[in-house]
């Protein structure tokens, strides 16, 4: 199943991992991506792997929003109306599901052994939005083709470890198990680039760069599918171990972006972790 033409892919082989960049593909009428056939996954899911909350947040948000997770199933399938965001992570689970994650990124494996090696930790995730809805300032920890199935979505996007719009001790915090939200501030805005994706187009986001993502006024539908890389996992590793630096009094180094490596900071923290673990 080829879902990128050949003009995407050799953007994508250019662009990789590191430049954001937008990709043409076929899933549009894809049977398993309608609103039906996403109510009824969702009513399978477990409770953990499934997100409901209001659709007005704010860009910034301080706490974790109200989850409205009674019948998930109903309000997806009346996403027009209800007012909601939707989210079904780790749709891998499902069998089906999990072959078209890796059907999504056949077309450009090539391309992402060649420059970050082995593609480990594939995952899916499935966002349904009413109009008008927006999704919080944060970033992820995965390489990510977000593709738009229905509706079209504008991201605002942020540049990649740079600590004026994420903070190093908010990467820390993340790696060492906080969420992924992240603070807003106004004076931010200018920073940010602005992507509209529409049905039919997919945008490719960089390990995380943090971002926010408005709606327009029709429903949307999109999927995203994620990998890790050696490289994502270490400098994930390093930030940890900054942590443990900064508790101890000392000013860390920021880890380095791609290609260059993080190694060193990612060795320590894996023996330290492999340490407690036998301890």
């Amino acid at each position: 199943m080829s879902v990128y033409p050949t003009q995407s892919c050799n953007s994508f082989g250019t662009n990789y991992p590191e430049v954001p960049h937008k990709l043409t593909h076929s899933l549009c009428d894809h049977p398993m991506l309608t609103l039906e056939a996403l109510a009824k996954l969702a009513e399978t899911l477990p409770a953990k792997d499934l997100e409901c909350n209001t659709s007005d947040l704010p860009i910034g948000v301080d706490a974790v929003p109200e989850q409205l997770l009674d019948g998930i199933g109903d309000r997806i399938r009346n996403i027009g109306e209800t007012g909601c965001w939707a989210g079904l992570r780790h749709v891998e689970q499902d069998p089906a599901y999990k072959q078209l994650l890796w059907d999504l990124i056949e077309d450009v494996k090539p391309h992402i052994e060649k420059k970050t090696g082995e593609i480990m930790d594939v995952e899916g995730f499935i966002f349904m939005t009413s109009p008008g809805g927006v999704t919080p300032y944060h970033f992820d920890p995965e390489h990510n083709i977000l593709l738009q199935i229905r509706g079209n979505k504008v991201m605002t996007l942020f540049p990649a470890g740079d600590s004026v719009f994420a903070a190093d001790e908010m990467h820390e915090t993340y790696h060492t198990g906080g969420r992924p939200e992240l603070p807003w501030s106004e004076d931010m805005a200018a920073g940010g680039a602005d992507w509209s994706i529409n049905e039919g187009e997919a945008l490719y986001v960089p390990v995380m760069a943090p971002h926010f993502v408005r709606n327009s006024d029709e429903i949307s539908i999109s999927i995203s599918v994620t990998w890790r890389s050696e490289w994502s996992h270490a400098e994930a590793d390093a930030r940890a171990l900054n942590k443990l630096l900064r508790k101890a009094g000392m000013n860390p180094e920021s880890p380095r972006r791609w290609p260059q490596q993080n190694r060193s900071k990612s060795y320590t923290y894996r023996a330290l972790r492999k340490i407690r673990a036998v301890g």
